[in-house]
């Protein structure tokens, strides 16, 4: 696995929110979203808690069904700092579990995981991508930059996609609802099917599904030749070309990466 920090939304470089954590027989990976509340603790901050929750339940109840240990993770967290729907922070969630017969990924919003048998099987959860953003992207096109304007646009953005948060005809993210857990993007595969699997957060997987520097069967070669750090720096120098994000409008210059590389 590697990982590495990106940019606060004032600019400046601040710890990672992405969280990995590595178990005997499953990974979990969480993309905790970016606070425009300073009233509410920061996304990695829950994404840390939910991901202990997690790691916890998985090791001690690994026969259960994926989406009933998030659920029951979503909620020890929400009960225990007393955050209600629409009024706590969020995280997307990826999880890949195996056992001697089979693999099996579960995907809630953004972070995807890619199944190698041995062509690729992206498990991709799209309701995100589909919401409305707002302006700022256009702003962005138009050469605005990274300015106090584009940090107003990018506010007006989020407050529309939060109005669409954890129901139908919107999206589902990891926050204060357990069931959001059940609208998770599932899959499985038998183990002896599966050569490899990719798990990324958005700051990598942009690099294939925004900027069209790799597709994933490349990613997969650059990470077991070179090391995975090699995929987060190529989406970095590319992220680099492009400052202003007039090229590939993004919320900020560099975000969190997390990448993690099975092998089987």
């Amino acid at each position: 696995m590697a990982e590495a920090p990106g940019l606060g939304l004032d600019g400046l470089p601040r710890p990672s929110e992405d969280v990995v954590v590595v178990l005997p027989e499953a990974v979990i990976l969480l993309d905790g979203a970016t606070s425009m509340r300073p009233d509410l603790p920061s996304g990695g901050a829950y994404a840390n808690e939910l991901a202990a929750q997690l790691a916890g339940r998985l090791t001690t109840a690994p026969e259960l069904d994926l989406a009933d240990l998030l659920a029951g993770a979503i909620r020890s967290v929400a009960r225990g700092n007393g955050f209600t729907p629409g009024e706590s922070p969020a995280s997307t969630v990826a999880i890949v579990r195996w056992n001697a017969a089979e693999v099996e990924a579960l995907v809630l919003a953004d972070s995807p995981v890619v199944a190698f048998r041995p062509e690729p099987e992206v498990v991709a959860d799209l309701r995100l991508r589909n919401v409305p953003r707002g302006s700022y992207r256009d702003r962005l096109r138009g050469g605005g930059g990274y300015s106090t304007e584009h940090l107003a646009a990018l506010r007006a953005s989020a407050r529309k996609t939060s109005a669409l948060r954890n129901q139908e005809g919107g999206y589902w993210v990891a926050e204060a609802v357990p069931a959001a857990a059940y609208h998770g993007i599932r899959a499985s595969w038998p183990r002896e099917s599966v050569s490899a699997v990719l798990m990324a957060s958005d700051g990598v997987s942009c690099g294939v599904d925004d900027y069209g520097l790799f597709g994933w069967p490349e990613a997969l070669a650059l990470a077991t030749s070179e090391g995975p750090r090699a995929v987060l720096e190529a989406v970095r120098a590319a992220e680099r070309s492009d400052p202003d994000g007039a090229r590939w409008p993004r919320p900020k210059p560099y975000d969190d990466q997390a990448l993690a590389l099975i092998t089987f």
